[in-house]
């Protein structure tokens, strides 16, 4: 697959990076209009011819990374209909004790209720952790169907081998070329389990916010269960076509 040269240290695709910034608000609180919507599409496709201009094949088949796209997955699927989307899903406690609150700051607003902006920053992070990781599996349970593959990032560390192959068949790929070398490249972050030291008022509050997503995707149950694939069957907590509005 071809990901991009334009990368971070993170080997997020940078093209894309100025194009959610400016379109993600809009676009999931509804507000777009015909004009701007069709101005998206432009600028989004002038993303892609970057982002592809250095690949190698042109025929070969190509993707990228960057974690605020889940947010515009409906308008991606509208563009593309046989996309598939590997969704990577870390545990919401983890995520909500982190110091990168990026996505809080620029997007909590204007997904999370009134209620739950008036939390505090690791609840509030908790809350959108749920409801975006929620509406995201539902629309691709839902929506992308076979095309749509739930990988557990816990999971992937502690056993990468059949994660992997997993996905090298979700993507139809030789599963023989490469598996060992990235084996090498994967490793435990000290991070995983930081919400165990945390206060536990908050993290109280943290697991209220976040429990309809950390029951869905197996982080109640053993710890264990980070060595099975995700659940498929579709479980609906809430309306999704009412948030995400093409």
């Amino acid at each position: 697959m071809f990901m991009g040269t334009h990368l971070n240290v993170s080997e997020d695709a940078l093209w894309f990076d100025a194009f959610n910034s400016k379109w993600i608000v809009p676009y999931v609180t509804g507000s777009l209009t015909d004009d701007q919507g069709a101005r998206m599409k432009e600028e989004f496709l002038a993303c892609v011819r970057r982002h592809l201009e250095r690949m190698p094949d042109p025929d070969a088949r190509w993707g990228w990374k960057i974690p605020p796209s889940i947010y515009l997955l409906p308008f991606f699927h509208g563009l593309y209909p046989h996309m598939k989307f590997i969704h990577v899903v870390r545990d919401g406690r983890d995520m909500a004790f982190s110091d990168n609150k990026n996505q809080l700051r620029n997007f909590g607003a204007h997904v999370l209720d009134h209620d739950a902006q008036s939390l505090l920053p690791p609840v509030q992070a908790g809350a959108l952790w749920n409801t975006v990781n929620l509406r995201a599996a539902e629309y691709g349970e839902g929506e992308l169907k076979q095309r749509y593959l739930a990988v557990i990032f816990e999971e992937l560390c502690r056993d990468p081998r059949p994660v992997i192959e997993r996905m090298y068949r979700f993507l139809g790929a030789p599963e023989h070329r490469s598996i060992d070398r990235l084996l090498s490249t994967i490793e435990w972050p000290s991070s995983i389990g930081r919400w165990r030291q945390q206060d536990p008022a908050v993290l109280a509050d943290v697991q209220r916010v976040a429990e309809p997503g950390l029951k869905y995707f197996g982080y109640l149950e053993a710890a264990e269960r980070w060595r099975q694939p995700p659940r498929q069957e579709p479980r609906r907590w809430f309306d999704f076509r009412r948030f995400f509005q093409e």
